[in-house]
């Protein structure tokens, strides 16, 4: 029985935790590989981008709720994500037509467009404090639980009980469904293999008469979806603050870098290697020590690898040592 609300313990605190942040780390970082397998530059911008496809996705569901409309025990904000994307699409489209275009067509290198991607991301950073404020904004509505840690302990007479949140639930389906999605479309459209080759060799790729244009929107478009989707699902799970998305960059390009930047199967990978890393190393184990030594072995403190303060740094620390021993990733990767 103690071994049991030991498993009990590390899935309510760590893996289905992880698991979410996981998905949401693993939608950032697809985006930021697609940027890179096309455009090849890294585009600081996408947290930003984040958090302006979720504040027009808050925006809107505030509207629904006033209006009365609801999704039942699901969030309202799930009807207002198709507005937030076409509003982030048209964002990003505007963006590569009057800042990128320029720079390509003058052949400027990757690191310049690094820079103009910093660049876009104070003043996109900027625009959505502006509209929505710095403050903290709570959007999620409908039940808060599936099934409580209370309702579990009543089922299953253990002491340890198991939550989970209908956020958790629905970042987890809800990735699940786009990584799919994208994955099908990069495999098997006639787009999605036309941005395949147009990643794998540019030139050959013009010599074959695919349009480098249409694939650059059509990278932007995806990378709008997925910034959208990531950055509500996010908010809908943590709160949606502005500031958290600058700060969420790091961990987005550590899950890209560590699974092999280019590589879209390394960027889901990398997503939840970063989020298991983060959440098991700053995991207090005094109660799991406890029950499987059958409370033999009493910890004083609270036997925990890394503070949580000090999270942000796990991210830094793993895309460090992937670095040295691996430069191109878990997966090597180069191209989509």
């Amino acid at each position: 029985m103690e071994f049991i609300n030991a498993l009990v313990l590390l899935t309510n605190y760590i893996i289905l935790p992880a698991a979410t942040y996981g998905s949401q780390l693993a939608l950032g970082a697809l985006g930021v590989t697609l940027v890179y397998g096309v455009l090849r530059f890294s585009n600081f911008a996408h947290g930003e981008t984040m958090s302006f496809g979720t504040m027009i996705t808050i925006m809107v569901t505030w509207q629904l709720q006033s209006a009365g409309v609801s999704l039942g025990i699901f969030p309202t904000a799930l009807l207002a994500l198709p507005v937030g994307i076409f509003v982030t699409v048209l964002l990003l489209l505007a963006c590569d037509k009057w800042v990128y275009r320029f720079h390509r067509q003058n052949n400027a290198s990757g690191v310049i467009l690094l820079i103009v991607s910093i660049g876009l991301m104070f003043v996109i950073g900027g625009l959505v404090r502006f509209i929505i404020g710095p403050q903290d904004q709570i959007f999620a509505d409908g039940s808060r639980f599936i099934f409580s840690a209370r309702d579990f302990k009543k089922a299953t007479g253990l002491d340890e009980g198991l939550a989970l949140r209908t956020t958790q639930l629905v970042t987890i389906f809800t990735a699940a469904i786009v990584v799919t999605a994208v994955f099908w479309f990069l495999n098997k459209t006639r787009t999605g293999k036309s941005m395949r080759a147009y990643s794998d060799n540019e030139n050959l790729a013009l010599l074959s008469g695919i349009d480098p244009d249409r694939v650059v929107k059509v990278a932007w478009i995806l990378t709008a979806v997925l910034a959208t989707i990531a950055g509500t699902l996010y908010g809908l799970d943590k709160s949606y603050k502005p500031f958290a998305f600058m700060q969420l960059l790091l961990p987005i390009f550590a899950s890209a870098i560590v699974g092999g930047v280019g590589n879209p199967l390394g960027a889901i990978a990398g997503g939840f290697v970063i989020a298991f890393s983060e959440i098991t190393i700053t995991f207090a184990y005094k109660k799991f020590i406890s029950y499987v030594t059958f409370d033999a072995v009493q910890p004083e403190g609270l036997v925990q690898l890394l503070s949580t303060d000090y999270k942000i740094a796990v991210s830094f620390i793993i895309l460090v040592i992937v670095l040295v021993i691996k430069p191109t990733g878990l997966f090597s990767g180069k191209t989509l």
